[in-house]
């Protein structure tokens, strides 16, 4: 019934802190078993694995130990591939075509989740986008509120970084996701709700309807709390949205802790098919046909 696009897989989990109440380490990402079961139970039947590779927070993923997860998944997981923009001379005339080719002829169909924490307006990362829009590879980002802290891609508020990038590179397909990305669902009521999931309505819509609208290279991915936040905040403006941008809006789950993935939407979005506030057919392309039309897969 439903399609991921955001998931997350190591094959060797790896330490995120220590419970010392258990005396053990809390592990980071589920392995293939853990996540097969997570998504068996939420009717999840096939996934975009995202490697990480920018070691802001996150320790790097080898892209071919996912291919290799892929290859032998008889199409449960679809493999995208992931190029820091920093990589191959740390320069913004960088070969990354090079790598991207080279992937895409092992079976990727995208790019993601592209998080270094650099601004979209990086010559590196501009770098980045040409060579993804000359490959013909989507591109999937995290959006962050925070300039030289955490992860993700930084933009200003309204998102005017985003909206060059959108107009520079016309031909190349951006999946917006983040908190600071869905905080701007709505006009923000302070500048720290960027950072954040604001629980109060949608006063009036912001920047990411505002972009879409203009831009339809911008699809969008439901995935984490910050998805999920951004629909359940104000349904009743959650069902206009996803009525009007069904077409380019898509499931998923970035489900990080094998044990903890409260915010996903699988029944929030089989109710608003129920009640009909979704017809069958926007219900199935956000589900899953939106992604399958995107990354050209059955």
């Amino acid at each position: 019934m439903f399609l991921d696009i955001h998931a997350h897989l190591y094959k060797y989990p790896y330490p995120y802190g220590y419970d010392e109440q258990r005396d053990s380490f809390r592990l980071i990402f589920p392995n293939e078993e853990e996540l097969i079961e997570i998504h068996d139970e939420l009717e999840i039947d096939r996934a975009v694995l995202l490697p990480l590779v920018s070691s802001e927070v996150y320790l790097p993923q080898s892209v071919g130990e996912l291919i290799d997860i892929c290859d032998a998944s008889d199409g449960r997981f679809i493999p995208f591939c992931n190029i820091d923009p920093r990589v191959m001379e740390n320069a913004s005339d960088a070969p990354l075509g090079i790598l991207l080719e080279f992937f895409k002829r092992q079976g990727c169909r995208g790019v993601g989740e592209v998080l270094p924490n650099m601004e979209f307006s990086d010559p590196k990362l501009q770098n980045l986008f040409h060579h993804c829009e000359h490959i013909g590879m989507p591109l999937l980002f995290d959006l962050s509120g925070c300039r030289g802290y955490n992860y993700g891609l930084y933009d200003d508020r309204g998102l005017p970084q985003l909206r060059k990038c959108l107009e520079r590179f016309p031909d190349l397909i951006f999946i917006g996701h983040g908190p600071a990305f869905w905080a701007e669902l709505g006009t923000l009521r302070k500048e720290g709700d960027r950072t954040g999931y604001p629980d109060y309505p949608i006063d009036e819509e912001g920047a990411v309807p505002a972009l879409l609208r203009d831009h339809p290279n911008l699809w969008l991915d439901l995935s984490a709390v910050s998805g999920g936040n951004a629909m359940r905040r104000d349904p009743a403006y959650a069902v206009q949205f996803l009525r009007e941008f069904s077409d380019r809006t898509m499931f998923g789950t970035d489900i990080c802790f094998a044990g903890e993935y409260d915010f996903v939407l699988t029944n929030f979005l089989k109710q608003l098919k129920q009640d009909g506030s979704l017809s069958a057919q926007q219900f199935e392309a956000i589900a899953h046909g939106n992604a399958e039309r995107l990354l050209g897969i059955e």
